[in-house]
């Protein structure tokens, strides 16, 4: 059978009252030998007795209190994972114990803290987690169809050495296009993993944001056959970072084409800049989750790169401390526009 240790008031009782006892047979023995009547022993033999008993009953008072403070210290220690139901509002018998009592509040708030920061820690920890499985799941459903283009015209090419030239010329440049297609996927990124690590930096240069436009329109026109993109405005210098301005603008303006059957027009009206379009258009509902990254409509795919173009929009912008806003109506189109 196991050996139960006993509690501290059982502890000092047991000692205690064997000594008394030891002490109180003593006295008693040496009354006796020393006092020659009888009588006369049995009054100071009681006074002893009545003199160890009060003695005892203060002793037994004080164990319970010392009893008292050490279990609430113990309790202390057994809720370390339950921090929030120790009563710290507890006082102690005395000085040490009091101190020993400050001292353990004070390592549990340390020891609360840091498992709130461990707690967050892990919960960060799950979302990049989460966020790292979309992202792949992303690469494979957007790589998917360019590579199963540029397999499919690759293999009937090399099946048929006897197609037409005006076919096999139409035949490359489907193979041609879905290459940049993987490529504008790949840089894309690339970039938003340069905004995740905090690597990306602003490289500001005085440009004008018109001329910039034409070029982006002439570059998506030779893109989308049959589409025209009006810009209204003139010349206006801005001082931004030019090369993510462009990202901003491309993807503004893509984004318009690809959502949209009618004409796309960029207004640029002094230091601020809008892309209309005819299209879809954004549900209520939608519209402050579309620049999320990775954000997928059950409805349509408002950005079928990797669901990052509009939370990559978003994040330069932040970096030039303005903010994209969206206006939309469904079935009747949307605007993005945004200041320097």
């Amino acid at each position: 059978m196991m050996f139960n240790r006993p509690h501290f008031k059982e502890y000092v009782m047991a000692r205690l009252v064997t000594i008394a006892i030891l002490l109180f047979i003593v006295f008693s023995i040496f009354l006796i030998l020393i006092t020659p009547d009888t009588q006369d022993e049995i009054t100071p033999i009681f006074l002893i007795a009545l003199a160890f008993s009060i003695f005892i009953f203060f002793i037994y008072r004080g164990a319970g209190h010392m009893q008292k403070e050490l279990t609430t210290i113990n309790k202390y220690l057994a809720n370390l994972e339950e921090i929030d139901q120790i009563d710290y509002e507890a006082h102690f018998f005395t000085q040490e114990f009091e101190e020993i009592n400050q001292n353990l509040i004070g390592a549990l708030k340390k020891a609360k803290k840091r498992e709130d920061i461990k707690q967050r820690y892990n919960a960060k920890l799950k979302l990049k987690n989460r966020q790292r499985a979309d992202m792949i799941s992303a690469i494979a459903h957007e790589f998917r169809n360019p590579i199963a283009s540029i397999m499919g015209y690759s293999q009937t090419l090399q099946d048929d050495p006897d197609i037409p030239k005006l076919l096999q010329e139409k035949f490359l440049g489907k193979i041609y296009n879905n290459g940049n297609k993987i490529e504008a996927l790949l840089s894309r990124l690339i970039l938003w993993n340069k905004f995740e690590s905090g690597e990306a930096t602003l490289h500001k240069s005085s440009f004008d944001i018109y001329t910039l436009t034409q070029e982006i329109k002439l570059a998506l026109e030779e893109q989308y056959k049959n589409r025209e993109i009006l810009i209204k405005g003139e010349s206006h210098v801005v001082e931004a970072d030019r090369t993510l301005m462009e990202v901003v603008l491309k993807n503004l303006i893509e984004n318009a084409l690809k959502y949209s059957k009618d004409e796309v027009l960029v207004e640029i009206e002094g230091s601020r800049i809008s892309v209309s379009d005819k299209g879809v258009g954004i549900s209520d509902k939608d519209i402050d989750k579309v620049t999320k990254k990775f954000y997928r409509s059950g409805t349509h795919n408002w950005d079928n790169s990797m669901g990052l173009g509009l939370s990559i929009v978003k994040t330069i912008l932040a970096l030039h401390q303005s903010k994209l806003d969206i206006k939309s109506k469904e079935n009747e189109g949307s605007t993005f526009s945004f200041s320097f």
